[in-house]
């Protein structure tokens, strides 16, 4: 069984700075309206749909590093805006929102390798609506998280709702996340200098790059 949390666009969020007045540190008295079919997918990482210039307030809350946009279309003026004042990186992976069309595995595994990466989180996931590409996108990180297909597609079907599509369903069937697998293989855990237990990723090339220490 999968317990999911999904905020509608009709529910609202306001800040309280202790003080009884219902204000916030932000904006006191202010009301946040979180995007459409918003939700969070692992911490650090949500989903919804398109935000609208109402949604900033709440987003802003979320300290947010990266958005993924899975749509073709070039992005608002106004929500570029938004994410260069508060330098949100953008990532856009142009996939077709017909119902027809086919969903591209290497976009879908170059958009994974955005989302996975620590660097860019917090990160918000969203195409128009927050239900077939953004629920195709996460179901094969679901995947990747080694959930069972059941799971995958019963988280699916929660955001799609009646409107599930069988091509997309057909897609996270048959995605395979073994070429991201190894992929992953080359980032590698270290340890920063000696007697210290914090832990870094280093990918490959850094490795590469790194001066050896020669024996003396």
């Amino acid at each position: 069984m999968i317990f999911l949390m999904i905020m509608s666009d009709k529910e609202t969020l306001k800040l309280d700075d202790g003080n009884g007045d219902g204000g916030g540190n932000l904006a006191v008295g202010m009301t946040y309206h979180p995007p459409i079919n918003f939700a969070t997918v692992e911490d650090r990482i949500y989903r919804s749909g398109f935000p609208q210039p109402r949604d900033f307030p709440y987003l802003e809350t979320l300290n947010l590093r990266s958005v993924i946009y899975l749509c073709t279309e070039p992005y608002p003026s106004e929500n570029l805006e938004f994410l260069n004042s508060r330098n949100i990186r953008l990532f856009q992976f142009g996939i077709d929102g017909t119902k027809d069309a086919k969903i591209s595995k290497g976009t879908i595994t170059e958009a994974l390798k955005v989302l996975i990466d620590v660097r860019n989180h917090p990160l918000l996931i969203h195409c128009k609506r927050g239900k077939h590409r953004t629920g195709c996108l996460v179901g094969c990180l679901r995947k990747l998280q080694n959930w069972c297909l059941s799971s995958v597609l019963e988280e699916y079907k929660v955001y799609a709702g009646e409107k599930s599509r069988d091509m997309d369903l057909k897609f996270l069937e048959t995605y395979d996340v073994s070429y991201l697998r190894q992929c992953l293989h080359s980032i590698i855990y270290q340890y920063h200098g000696y007697g210290s237990k914090k832990r870094r990723l280093l990918y490959k090339e850094d490795v590469q790059h790194k001066s050896r220490i020669s024996s003396v």
